[in-house]
Parts: C-alpha cells; sequence; structure tokens
C-alpha cells in the first residue's frame, strides 16, 4: 500500500486539499501502477508560525 505525505502550510481550500489528493492519487497509480483503493494520501497541515525560512518563521516574513 503506497503511502504519501505531504507537509505545507495551513490555509488552502477543502476544494484545493481535494484537488491535490486525486492528483497525487492518480500520479502514484499511473506511476507504479498501485491498485487506485490501496494508495493513501496524507495531508499535514503546518501553521504558519511553525514553517520556518531562511531562520524566520515564515508568518513574519
Amino acid at each position: 500500500m503506497p503511502i504519501v505525505s505531504i507537509s505545507m502550510i495551513e490555509g488552502r481550500s477543502e476544494k484545493d486539499k481535494c484537488k491535490l489528493i486525486e492528483d497525487v492519487t492518480n500520479a502514484v497509480e499511473n506511476s507504479i501502477g498501485a491498485p487506485r483503493q490501496e494508495i493513501r494520501v496524507l495531508l499535514h497541515e503546518i501553521p504558519a508560525c511553525n514553517w520556518g525560512v531562511a531562520g524566520k518563521p515564515k508568518n513574519k516574513l
């Protein structure tokens, strides 16, 4: 069972997240031939204050 884990800054719409899950599932299915029903996509939404860029929290840039 392929498991794809994606970390991203929170704030995207439910519609965008559903599209991402669908597109990633399609990519895994097409790439390695995994059965669609066995593919798992995990989205980890991280607050901008916990996401560092160039030594600063993303929400302070």
